[in-house]
């Protein structure tokens, strides 16, 4: 793999800040992407999440930024406010090095009188949704003249999410000279389209699957329709996941495999069409700090989950195409890490299997050996804490405050994540009254804020 230090463009500041975040050499898509935009074209990159695709736009795009001007200068668009975050995230560490650079997220589920606020103060990089980022041209808070870089991330669930007008709208609003990416995972007609209308003799970049799906076992099952659940429950003992992401192809099988798993001690959350923005970003932010150990979600649903080590994905139901399958598996090895998918397939069913995979192993259940007592509860309880960035909360503050003034010791403090106005903890359940009780008497950073926890 190549270093990003071989790459001619790119700032000597930004090559050390990679070499802190231990980004020792280019992903294939990283490699392919960044000369090309350090160049100054326009791309469509046909690559899975996971795959480093953040890095691969964000290190030249926030290497030209220029902080002396306080108009944005790069819009980024993602389908929802979950993957909104997560490329802020890390837009934000790879943009350490350089002083007063702003990076600012347009969703909705979230107030709009801050982001107006914000937006009135100025900012170089915003990233949104296009709905939310349609409601602020429409009420004219938004300012998008100086716009020199557009990126369209996961481009293809937005447009199944139904944003196309809002996107097309939206660059309506934007120079007509500037550079324009898009990324997706799959490449149907609507994209082609798309990418016609708003790019400029783009060159086009498609990572190889099968180099992903080198470091996935794939295996598959024949099952029987009716054995179904009681089938899906003999694998995860069998293989005995410490984590596992089930896909189903409808939301009513999300809830029911859901409730069948939970009446099994297997503590699951169900990631479907129906839940609220709250509850929808509340299931992901659990499943990633480890408050719960399963997640059983619909494809739709899914886009926007980047957890790391996620142990198993199962496919409960057979996806509709091999790209979805490509994708759904990809979940499990994230940039090049071992992962593990297992496929449940009725007799019917088989021909069509085998055209989505190759590399796939088909089984007997016959042939597992199980542990008929294992099972997947949860050592960890999530907090939400009603204070965030905007509350000017880090995580060190509720560290000191659960450990210092509570006397929560560290190795029960699971993973903490602050939002704009709200922030979450995971506890160990031994301590979780001690840390839930001290937290609503005491104060986060001298701040008496409201406290709950998660169900």
């Amino acid at each position: 793999m190549t270093p990003f230090n071989t790459i001619t463009g790119l700032s000597i500041p930004l090559i050390e800040n990679l070499k802190q975040l231990e980004y020792t050499s280019m992903t294939p898509i990283q490699e392919q992407t960044i000369p090309l935009l350090l160049e100054g074209k326009d791309i469509i990159a046909q690559a899975k999440t996971g795959s480093g695709k953040t890095a691969s736009f964000g290190i030249p795009l926030i290497d030209k930024i220029k902080t002396t001007s306080y108009k944005p200068q790069a819009l980024i668009l993602c389908p929802t406010r979950e993957l909104a975050d997560q490329v802020a995230k890390e837009l934000r560490r790879l943009a350490r090095y350089k002083e007063n650079l702003k990076i600012l997220i347009l969703c909705g589920g979230t107030p709009m009188r801050p982001q107006i606020a914000s937006l009135q103060r100025g900012a170089h990089i915003l990233v949104g949704t296009p709905g939310r980022v349609q409601d602020h041209l429409s009420r004219e808070t938004i300012e998008l003249q100086e716009i020199a870089t557009l990126v369209l991330d996961e481009a293809d669930r937005m447009l199944d999410m139904g944003f196309y007008d809002e996107i097309k709208k939206i660059i309506s609003n934007l120079p007509s000279q500037r550079q324009s990416m898009l990324f997706s995972a799959t490449f149907p007609s609507d994209i082609q389209k798309l990418s016609k209308e708003i790019l400029q003799t783009p060159t086009m970049i498609k990572i190889d699957a099968q180099h992903a799906k080198m470091t996935i076992k794939e295996v598959a099952y024949e099952v029987e329709a009716s054995e179904k659940m009681h089938s899906l429950l003999t694998v995860l003992k069998s293989h005995t996941p410490s984590t596992a992401l089930i896909f189903c192809n409808m939301k009513v099988d999300t809830i029911a495999v859901t409730d069948f798993l939970r009446s099994k001690d297997f503590l699951a959350l169900d990631l479907q069409g129906d839940l609220d923005q709250r509850e929808r970003n509340e299931a992901l932010l659990q499943f990633a700090n480890g408050s719960i150990r399963v997640l059983v979600a619909t494809d739709v649903a899914s886009r926007g989950i980047d957890v790391k080590d996620i142990s198993l994905v199962i496919n409960y139901d057979l996806p509709h195409g091999s790209e979805i399958y490509t994708h759904r598996i990809g979940r499990t090895a994230r940039a090049g890490s071992q992962g593990e998918a297992i496929t449940l397939y009725t007799p019917r069913q088989k021909e069509k299997l085998l055209e989505m995979s190759e590399q796939i192993q088909l089984k007997s259940l016959s042939s597992l050996s199980f542990d008929r007592k294992f099972s997947m509860p949860s050592e960890y309880n999530t907090l939400c804490i009603d204070g965030g960035k905007k509350n000017k909360i880090r995580a060190g503050d509720i560290l000191g405050a659960l450990s210092k003034n509570i006397g929560i010791a560290g190795e029960q403090i699971g993973k903490i994540d602050i939002f704009e106005f709200q922030s979450y903890v995971a506890i160990d359940k031994k301590s979780i009254h001690k840390a839930f009780d001290g937290l609503k008497k005491g104060k986060v950073k001298g701040k008496k804020l409201r406290v709950w926890w998660l169900d």
